[in-house]
């Protein structure tokens, strides 16, 4: 039997993501108002808008890029894999999440020595494989970006139509509306601010819905649920004795390869995460993007398996919803495993507080999203190919509209894939095939001067076409045909997305080293700031005023009795002085140097190794020594089982801690200076 209770009415649902739109709407002009009245920052600036002036600091670095990574998926479907294959799928899909970051610490402080003044990876492309290497790499970030940020609106689409009964094509455009209103105005900062904001308030659900179902009376605790699968009259296909308390899920391993790779392309190819470690001080992107590595695994860990294991001790007991209807397969697919779960033990709060979850989540991956698109709209296209001579305002207009445009293109686009029968699970097994082709050409981009230009343009467009055949022929072949049903299987988004990925990194490698030539990474210094023709100056704001934690070195005695909230002694890295440099592409090679000075060369140098032993230690410890030794002839004791869950709950809060309380100490200076200078204009009004 499945079940079919819509568990909230349509004016929730319609309330909630029109309300919420219209409140993060107007608290990111509030932001806006308060950075440029106190802050001097200024979003209207292009420097600003699109990597938010080089200036943001550890925590809030940390708490946008696990915000970003936070998506609507893993936690909704954290849930239902380990609804369908046990305690192996929670941990997978973490592992899965970490690696990806640590990998992208490294490139982004690769990228500043590399690239100091990039403003999306497509320049750097330019820069080094010309107008046809940018136009191919343009098309695989925008798919990336497009297919990417519809998988996400259409899980938040179907939960909404799911658990209030809204009609699809109201829950697919409010989604996005107030993410382009707020994303338009504040820019990639304003999305650090909502990015925070989202954080907070979708950790503090997730802690509460973790413990509250594990403390509720129809659990009983750890031991409770334990006892509670333990008893259960089921068999899972692929899994040690089909045991859902078991690691050795055959299903669990093969998904958490696809996932791996898929998620890969997911931050490699997605322009946002780079312009996240653009954005990002020297000192901070290698903390922050391994503080929120490390935070990431609390969400799918903790979540998954205790959602997904609750489920399976309810469903045929008097407390669940739907009793004595279970949730049917395409249920469990379209991600509402969670929210039965929810109103069957906490009741209505709490169904209402996970759809607040669920636009915390969606709308944060879809502003970064957003960002990224516009950005490559605005400098990739209209600056490179239609206006070379565009001024700072023109780029910001056009970043304005294509932030508009591409909210109304998704919503259309998502509604399209829900119409045709697509869900979050077959966009799981479909996005690495498509997404990955540009991954390991992007990569050597910056690591490797032997890649050549015809090894970057024919390698990712041969590796397309090679996943594509791949996935649909063994679809054809294995399953008769090629549908939704058949293209959404494991083996051939396996297959599919290993040739996708690893097919360019070979071609590359022989056509490169057949037609050998080496790149000069001086070239790369010539991508330089954009200067704001609109104002006198030529220099870009500098990052004292808005960053975390300034340099109490290189301020004057009269800069100190201006900026009375910096500490004495501070102890920070240098930050470079950000001056656009004119006629950058006249002068001879030998004449372009590095923007950065010496002293912040050593720090990126230093930072450098810090990203490669860490990215080394993380990629080793989660596929190898974590969910490896797991993966034997072997069923969770009860003992271990709690201590396992225990852990993750401790997680969560070590993530809380990391991704919400620290960047609000790390940035208590600017907030203070902010506060002071809101009571000042109240004082003044009211005297």
């Amino acid at each position: 039997m499945a079940a079919t209770d819509i568990l909230l009415n349509q004016g929730t649902g319609y309330g909630l993501l029109i309300g919420l739109a219209i409140a993060f709407a107007l608290i990111i002009l509030a932001a806006v108002r308060i950075q440029r009245r106190y802050l001097e920052e200024e979003t209207n600036r292009s420097e600003m808008f699109m990597v938010a002036n080089r200036s943001v600091g550890i925590g809030l670095t940390a708490s946008a890029v696990f915000s970003s990574w936070m998506w609507i998926d893993e936690t909704v479907y954290a849930c239902t894999y380990a609804y369908w294959w046990g305690i192996a799928a929670p941990v997978w899909y973490a592992s899965a999440l970490s690696c990806q970051i640590a990998l992208m610490a490294f490139m982004g402080i690769i990228a500043k020595l590399r690239v100091p003044y990039a403003h999306t990876s497509m320049e750097f492309i330019r820069k080094r494989y010309g107008n046809m290497g940018h136009g191919v790499f343009i098309v695989l970030n925008l798919i990336n970006n497009f297919f990417g940020c519809s998988s996400m609106i259409l899980t938040g689409m179907l939960l909404f139509q799911g658990i209030t009964g809204m009609h699809p094509v109201a829950a697919a455009f409010l989604i996005p509306l107030g993410v382009m209103l707020y994303t338009a105005v504040g820019g990639l900062k304003a999305t650090f601010l909502t990015d925070f904001c989202h954080t907070t308030i979708a950790l503090v659900l997730l802690i509460f819905f973790t413990l509250s179902i594990l403390t509720n009376e129809h659990i009983g605790g750890i031991g409770g649920l334990y006892d509670k699968v333990k008893a259960l009259d089921v068999h899972i296909d692929g899994n040690y004795k089909g045991s859902l308390l078991s690691f050795k899920s055959h299903n669990a391993i093969i998904w958490g390869v696809v996932l791996r790779i898929g998620n890969l392309a997911l931050v490699v190819m997605d322009t946002a995460f780079w312009q996240k470690s653009f954005a990002s001080e020297v000192s901070a992107t290698v903390p922050g993007y391994n503080l929120a590595s490390i935070a990431i695994i609390a969400v799918p860990w903790t979540i998954g398996t205790v959602v997904g294991l609750a489920c399976r001790a309810i469903e045929h007991t008097p407390v669940f919803v739907s009793y004595p209807n279970i949730l049917s397969e395409t249920d469990v697919a379209n991600g509402l495993v969670l929210p039965y779960v929810l109103k069957s033990l906490l009741g209505d709060g709490a169904t209402r507080a996970f759809l607040v979850l669920a636009f915390m989540a969606v709308t944060s991956t879809v502003s970064s999203s957003m960002i990224a698109v516009s950005s490559i709209v605005s400098l990739d296209f209209f600056k490179t190919y239609f206006k070379p001579n565009a001024s700072d305002r023109q780029i910001l207009t056009v970043s304005h509209l294509g932030v508009v445009a591409y909210g109304l293109l998704i919503a259309g686009w998502t509604l399209m894939m829900n119409y045709s029968g697509a869900n979050g699970n077959w966009s799981t097994y479909f996005l690495p095939v498509v997404t990955c082709p540009g991954i390991c050409p992007l990569l050597l981009t910056l690591i490797w001067s032997r890649q050549t230009k015809l090894a970057a343009i024919v390698s990712p467009v041969l590796g397309l076409a090679g996943g594509l055949g791949t996935w649909l022929g063994l679809s054809k072949r294995w399953y008769g045909a090629i549908t939704i049903a058949t293209t959404g299987q494991q083996m051939p988004s396996l297959w599919g997305s290993l040739v996708s990925l690893f097919g360019p990194l070979v071609l590359s490698i022989i056509i490169s080293l057949a037609w050998p030539q080496r790149f000069d990474w001086r070239e790369f210094l010539r991508i330089d700031l954009i200067e704001d023709k609109s104002k006198p100056s030529t220099t870009a704001p500098s990052p004292q005023d808005s960053s975390v934690g300034v340099n109490e070195e290189h301020l004057t005695t009269e800069d100190k009795n201006k900026n009375p909230e910096v500490e004495i002694g501070s102890v920070q890295p240098p930050i470079p002085n950000q001056t656009v440099r004119p006629e950058l592409n006249k002068l001879p090679l030998d004449q372009v140097v590095h923007p950065f000075d010496q002293e912040t060369m050593r720090h990126v140098k230093k930072w450098l190794k810090i990203a490669t032993v860490f990215m080394i230690v993380n990629w080793t410890v989660t596929i190898l020594l974590w969910p490896m030794p797991l993966h034997r002839d072997y069923i969770f004791t009860k003992s271990f089982f709690s201590g396992w869950v225990t852990v993750s709950l401790i997680w969560q809060f070590f993530a809380l801690i990391a991704v919400v309380i620290y960047p609000v100490w790390d940035g208590r200076h600017v907030i203070a200076r902010g506060l002071r200078g809101i009571a000042k204009d109240i004082k003044l009004k009211t005297s």
